[in-house]
């Protein structure tokens, strides 16, 4: 089995979808290093991973926000396509088998917008432990 393990933050909040009758949350993870070119100069290289988190455990979903650092693991799937100008496109998906939000707090408000709540080290996987 090939197996993904990623790092990084959420670039924008995620979404909660079904298909076929199965509960899928899609994100993207961005994972930023930084590194020198042959000259010396600084520079940083960003990728982003699609992912997609195929489970009956939405309960995630609400602390799944822009700007999350997160953890996640599973197992890249790789799709080809044609491009616009007719040349052949891949793309990597990683369908998730694990998610743990790390270190970062999100800010979650009742309908009178008085409460924040930080989430730090919440995991899901599949057992049935989860805190939620």
């Amino acid at each position: 089995m090939l197996k993904l393990n990623i790092v990084g933050h959420l670039g924008k909040d995620c979404t909660n979808n079904q298909v076929n009758g199965k509960n899928v949350i899609n994100f993207s993870v961005a994972h930023s290093e930084k590194f020198k070119d042959n000259t010396g100069q600084p520079k940083e290289k960003t990728i982003w991973v699609d992912c997609a988190y195929w489970t009956d455990r939405t309960a995630i979903a609400p602390y799944l926000k822009k700007g999350q650092l997160i953890y996640a693991e599973g197992v890249p799937d790789l799709k080809n396509y044609t491009k616009n100008d007719g040349t052949p496109g891949s793309s990597m998906t990683l369908r998730v088998l694990g998610i743990q939000l790390l270190g970062s707090s999100v800010k979650s408000e009742t309908a009178n917008g008085d409460i924040t709540q930080t989430n730090e080290g919440i995991e899901t996987s599949g057992s049935d432990d989860l805190p939620f």
